[in-house]
């Protein structure tokens, strides 16, 4: 049923894309045809930029640098993730390195998970300076396209993490009894390689200049514009790999690892325990797919339509929607603690013992005290009946 759900989601997100792109307007500047993912920059021949290159765009690029959407509602969901994303990551890192003392398949996931998201959000200063100035960047071309590539890397990362972490919570309600070492080092194995993909598949942003000096508007955008010929390069053949490889292929892997999921433990209704790992179950199913219909899906969707309209129409204006949709797919740095929190009972006593200072051997006291006390001790666990015999009290 959640994937029935999720389909139908979908599919009216892929409408409302298309109905978005074929309701350009007539009267717009058909000058301005854009030739890849950012608004198209035109070189002006007289300048007196530094540089020696300067460009202009059309009103309708222009509106959107200069408009509330860019200059306002942007900064002030980057600042929300920042405040939040920034310490719950930092906690939920030191919680899987210092505080979990076995490191299961699932807590190297969420950690690697976390570190993407730490190392993500700590660009976030730069982004947010650069939209309260005007789309203005002041830091330089490097740094651009680190902040670029990170943006990239992390929505990626993420889906990729997310992904391993969903087949491998149904691997364990299948196989419970698999050695976790074994499966320990698989999920260390996977996650250097994910780390690997990831900085090799970011390496054409590091080939583009993503900066560029606006003449009219007295601005250096950074990734938001892009000359002419560079435009006219790989980028579309680039950015649909990412989305069909990266995205569409671990959403469907994901979905499958569900449907199984669900059908697995409907299949062992009379167990005792099924009721909690379906809860359990049914709490990550939830949240990750939240995190594909807020984060994930609108921004790949829309990557993908865009330059589906730049292919058959040569002109699209689904640039303004889209960094929009790639601005709330950072909300997902926010979202990840939350599923650690839900999925992990370990993660959660961690937690709340690093919130109440207890150290770790504290800690460790009071898990052998309880146990101590839950269990009786075996010299005591029988007892005599009205016959002489014993019987366990277990």
């Amino acid at each position: 049923m959640a994937g029935r759900r999720g389909l139908c989601l979908l599919l009216l997100l892929l409408l409302l894309c298309a109905l978005l792109g074929a309701a350009t307007p007539a009267e717009r500047n058909g000058t301005s045809k854009s030739k890849g993912r950012s608004f198209i920059g035109h070189i002006v021949p007289n300048t007196s930029n530094a540089s020696g290159e300067s460009y202009e765009v059309d009103d309708f690029a222009a509106k959107a640098l200069t408009g509330k959407l860019t200059t306002v509602f942007l900064p002030i969901v980057y600042i929300i993730v920042f405040v939040v994303g920034l310490p719950s990551n930092a906690m939920a890192l030191w919680v899987f390195f210092f505080r979990t003392k076995k490191k299961h398949p699932a807590v190297i996931y969420m950690a690697n998970l976390a570190l993407a998201d730490l190392l993500f959000v700590v660009w976030f200063p730069l982004k947010i300076a650069y939209h309260v100035n005007g789309n203005n960047w002041l830091f330089g071309e490097g740094l651009c396209k680190v902040l670029v590539a990170f943006f990239y890397g992390n929505m990626y990362c993420s889906i990729l993490f997310m992904t391993c972490l969903s087949v491998q919570r149904y691997w364990v309600i299948v196989n419970p009894l698999v050695h976790s070492r074994k499966k320990s080092e698989i999920a260390l194995g996977i996650s250097l390689a994910i780390w690997i993909l990831i900085s090799l598949g970011t390496i054409p942003l590091y080939l583009v200049n993503q900066t560029t000096y606006i003449s009219h508007l007295n601005i250096t955008t950074c990734y938001d514009v892009l000359p002419a010929n560079v435009l006219a390069h790989d980028l579309f053949n680039y950015f649909l790999s990412l989305a069909i490889g990266l995205f569409l292929f671990p959403a469907l892997l994901t979905a499958v690892a569900y449907i199984l999921m669900i059908k697995t433990l409907n299949a062992s209704i009379s167990d005792i325990n099924t009721g909690k790992k379906r809860k359990r179950a049914i709490k990550l199913i939830i949240t990750v797919l939240a995190m594909y219909l807020i984060c994930f899906t609108p921004s790949n969707v829309l990557l993908v339509v865009h330059y589906l309209l730049l292919k058959t129409h040569g002109q699209s204006y689904l640039y303004v929607s889209y960094i929009t949709a790639l601005c709330l797919s950072t909300l997902n740095s926010c979202i990840d603690p939350f599923i650690y929190y839900y999925i992990s009972k370990d993660f959660r006593d961690n937690l709340k013992n690093a919130l109440l200072c207890r150290s770790v051997r504290t800690t460790r006291r009071m898990q052998v005290s309880l146990s101590s006390g839950r269990y009786p001790k075996k010299s005591n666990s029988y007892s005599s009946n009205s016959n002489g015999t014993t019987k366990s009290t277990y």
